[in-house]
């Protein structure tokens, strides 16, 4: 009998698609003259002194593996940073966990919680992970369609009509990739009434905390009285202090689940990488004045490109978080995977179809401003023009 490796892969990871966000950019890559607003990844450069860190790091030969867990020094800078920043007291003993990106603690803490038959509930349109990680946990995504209407938040009613006795965890995206929507805190408190009810856990991603703006404050459901004890909030250093390649994220929670997504880590890990270690306690030490000039340039940007979409006709409501606007495309008439790739192969723009991040972000579009103002110049007057043809 002839060998076929396709019978012996696993159909639950066969059957999931890949992600909508890389398959444009990949077009985009064999193109020329592209002009690309679609990746999350902010323009800067990760600031000098955080680099002068991690390059002395390696000068004094810090080259071994450190702790499963992460460097004692690390964690005790995240729970300074956390409590300083957000109001929220870890132990950095016992409830903290340094991981490769916020996307490894993610994973992480879906594995260590979700068992076959369990639900999660999901509010979308949200970053692509968090389906795809449920189902290779064995767990039932359930999705909830956030709403325009409600500026993408996740209100209590929709929240209470999707919970069954099968319900183990509440994934809360906010600051939101892709809409760049917020939770405010009496949000938050709507939503923890109905949580306190039940036995469920919150996985709340909060990698973009730091890039919230219009005055508003970034507030974490953790910091709702009763919620804590039932809440892992997973951040990290990508987004805010530009680091994405050192691929540094973390996770602080009550200590019993800490301590099984250690073991996760431990075995499918080891560590995270030593020198983004050392460069990470330079950032969070000193780095919160390279996040008040960056995110003064995001809000500049933001103003820009809200102001550019809602004059061209493709209406945007104002988002308060994050890096992303999330641009309603369907006076054109088109989809939004019809709209993205007739403006990648007619005008050289790339962006992402709002239906990447789930069926409710269909006629949308996700566009980021992470990009020089000169860019993001650039790409609306080829949609201009894409637009009038």
């Amino acid at each position: 009998m002839a060998f076929d490796i396709n019978s012996t892969l696993n159909k639950t990871v066969v059957d999931i698609p890949p992600s909508g966000i890389r398959r444009f950019f990949d077009i985009a890559a064999t193109m020329e003259d592209v002009v690309s607003l679609g990746v999350g990844e902010p323009d800067f450069v990760t600031p000098w002194h955080i680099r002068e860190a991690g390059i002395l790091s390696l000068e004094k030969g810090h080259t071994h593996y450190t702790g499963n867990a992460g460097l004692m020094e690390l964690r005790k800078e995240i729970c300074n940073y956390m409590n300083r920043r957000f109001d929220l007291k870890y132990d950095a003993a016992t409830q903290v966990l340094v991981s490769v990106g916020g996307s490894e603690a993610i994973d992480a803490a879906i594995r260590c919680l979700v068992t076959p038959g369990d639900e999660v509930i999901i509010p979308e349109p949200a970053f692509v992970c968090y389906v795809p990680m449920v189902q290779m946990a064995g767990g039932t995504p359930v999705t909830i369609d956030l709403k325009e209407e409600d500026e993408f938040r996740l209100t209590a009613k929709q929240l209470r009509e999707a919970i069954t006795p099968k319900t183990k965890l509440l994934i809360l995206p906010f600051p939101n990739n892709p809409t760049g929507g917020i939770m405010a805190k009496e949000d938050l408190e709507e939503i923890a009434e109905v949580l306190a009810e039940t036995n469920i856990v919150v996985l709340s991603d909060e990698l973009y905390a730091e890039l919230t703006y219009g005055g508003e404050k970034h507030v974490s459901i953790a910091n709702i009285p009763g919620m804590m004890e039932r809440t892992v909030v997973i951040n990290g250093l990508s987004k805010a202090y530009a680091m994405t390649g050192w691929r540094i994220g973390f996770a602080c929670g009550p200590a019993p689940l800490i301590k099984q997504m250690i073991k996760v880590h431990q075995f499918g890990i080891m560590s995270a990488p030593t020198t983004a270690q050392y460069a990470a306690i330079e950032a969070l030490r000193n780095g919160d004045s390279d996040i008040a000039m960056m995110k003064e340039e995001y809000d500049m940007r933001r103003r820009y490109i809200i102001d550019g979409f809602n004059k061209l006709g493709l209406t945007c409501f104002e988002p308060k978080g994050a890096f992303y606007v999330f641009p309603c495309i369907r006076s054109t008439g088109l989809t939004s995977e019809e709209f993205c790739t007739k403006l990648l192969e007619e005008q050289r723009v790339a962006v992402v179809p709002g239906n990447a991040f789930g069926a409710s972000g269909e006629g949308f579009i996700r566009v980021s401003y992470a990009y020089s103002i000169k860019n993001i110049e650039k790409a609306l007057e080829r949609i201009e023009r894409f637009m009038k043809k």
